[in-house]
């Protein structure tokens, strides 16, 4: 399964620690991470390779996706999140039974923030059952869309293509989404219970001390301007 990465060469060393955590929590895992670069290219291998895009945001993602079709389902993975914590049991299971949703376009496996905080606004009424009698949820709108998960690529394609051609940072993206309704038939799910741990990268360009302290444990390389945390420290989700 793909694995689409949404980021850009000067995040190059947050982009190989997200990687590196997955190798070191889910060392079976089934992705190839799809890498976007405009200058710094990588070694291609069995689990990356590198796709030259243009540096501007919108372009990039699109550009990422041009050669699937629609329907076929990726992994969705913004750089700016890495995995703390996976219930690898249950996410193998979502993983391998995806198409029990047929109706479904995405799949979220981590609860948390307003998706569970205030469900009266953020998911429709009602619950879906698989045949393990895990519960699903429906999202209203793209709530939690950058927190990693299963995609069908239609999703990405309808949120980027209406997306400005140029955007100023990343940061505003997360405005930008809620300003591009969603339509019914891109239905999002997420479960009930929650099964992943997240933590945030960076904030404003700045790198986060949870990211920090994660990577200087590595021989991963900090450039110069990550090489002074920021002091915040930011988790999505709890089991």
């Amino acid at each position: 399964m793909k694995g689409i990465i949404l980021t850009c060469d000067r995040y190059r060393a947050v982009t190989d620690h997200m990687i590196f955590k997955y190798d070191q929590l889910w060392p079976d895992h089934p992705f190839l991470f799809r890498i976007p670069f405009q200058d710094l290219a990588g070694t291609p291998s069995d689990r990356r390779e590198y796709v030259k895009t243009p540096s501007e945001i919108r372009a990039t993602a699109l550009q990422l996706i041009a050669d699937l079709d629609d329907e076929e389902w990726v992994y969705w993975c913004v750089d700016d999140k890495y995995p703390i914590e996976l219930v690898l049991p249950k996410i193998r299971t979502f993983l391998a039974n995806i198409r029990d949703l047929p109706e479904a376009s995405g799949l979220l496996f981590c609860r948390c923030k307003a998706l569970l905080r205030r469900p009266d606004e953020t998911l429709f009424p009602g619950e879906q059952q698989n045949s393990f009698g895990d519960i699903f949820l429906e999202r209203r709108g793209w709530n939690q869309i950058w927190i990693h998960q299963l995609l069908r690529v239609k999703v990405l394609r309808y949120l980027f293509s209406k997306m400005p051609t140029t955007i100023a940072s990343a940061k505003l993206m997360d405005h930008l989404k809620d300003e591009i309704p969603k339509p019914p038939d891109l239905r999002l799910y997420v479960t009930k219970d929650n099964f992943a741990v997240f933590g945030e990268s960076t904030h404003k360009g700045t790198i986060n001390q949870n990211c920090y302290d994660s990577i200087v444990t590595t021989n991963i390389e900090l450039p110069a301007w990550f090489q002074r945390p920021n002091g915040k420290c930011v988790i999505n989700g709890k089991l």
